[in-house]
């Protein structure tokens, strides 16, 4: 028997959380494991939507392992060693493009080394922000992004007529838009109010720019998936595609999370 996309995306999901709440709850390591993970096959297939095929998986590797170096150094030592090793994989790309073109300038060109340098700063940079969280803050993060994408699509697929954006993509309408900013600023208000310490407009500020932030990050992947002519990132998750398309909204709520905890302390 046969199981529906929409059925294969719910169990697939149910998985996926019941994974993640593993980690969280065991802690320590695994948070750091599951974010490696993450990031490796996030920027393997931000890579190969730019570089498909065989003979550029030698790029693909690159980006793994600088990657994987990027959120190690993050785990050791904090997020400024974790900018340090950004620097340096700049250096170790440029320098790799310096010696290409040395020896072949008419083939030589910066492209690869810029492609590996946006995923490094797309994946490991943002997610390697997990790892100086405490754990209300990882599940309210998830849950933000949880939240807006599954009232969206719901909504949108009960009411939604008009598109927001048909350039960008094609099957979003302004009543998923409506549906995810109210399904994220109750979720997070609601979660705040029962585990956090700060006050209600707090949370519902923050619960509207994590939506927005959600929204974005959305619209940014499939911006480079029109682009680059590729429907899904990849074909890991049932239902869903890619790990990319479905973290592609957390890649911009983290870093806009952790700018807004700097001016609203939220969690005792």
């Amino acid at each position: 028997m046969s199981i529906s996309p929409h059925h294969q995306r719910i169990v697939t999901a149910i998985v996926a959380v019941g994974l993640v709440g593993m980690a969280l709850w065991l802690g320590g390591i695994l948070v750091t494991l599951a974010v490696l993970i993450l990031c490796a096959l996030g920027q393997w297939e931000f890579t190969a939507m730019f570089r498909p095929g065989p003979e550029h998986k030698p790029l693909r590797i690159t980006g793994v392992v600088l990657g994987a170096a990027l959120v190690l150094a993050s785990r050791l030592g904090g997020p400024q060693t974790a900018l340090w090793c950004f620097a340096s994989a700049f250096w170790v790309l440029g320098l790799r493009f310096l010696f290409r073109y040395g020896k072949n300038q008419e083939r030589a060109d910066f492209t690869d080394e810029m492609i590996l340098l946006a995923g490094l700063a797309y994946l490991p940079l943002m997610l390697q922000l997990i790892l100086m969280l405490g754990t209300p803050e990882i599940v309210l993060v998830l849950l933000s992004t949880i939240a807006s994408d599954t009232a969206a699509y719901y909504a949108g697929t009960l009411f939604g007529k008009a598109k927001i954006w048909p350039q960008i993509s094609p099957k979003k309408s302004w009543a998923g838009s409506i549906g995810g900013m109210a399904g994220c600023v109750l979720g997070v208000t609601a979660f705040g109010l029962l585990l956090g310490d700060a006050p209600l407009y707090a949370w519902l500020a923050l619960g509207a720019l994590l939506n927005i932030a959600a929204q974005m990050g959305d619209f940014f992947e499939s911006a480079l998936k029109r682009k680059l002519e590729v429907k899904d990132s990849g074909t890991l998750l049932p239902g869903h595609g890619g790990v990319l398309d479905r973290i592609d909204s957390l890649l911009l709520a983290l870093p806009c999370y952790v700018l807004f905890r700097q001016l609203i302390p939220l969690f005792p």
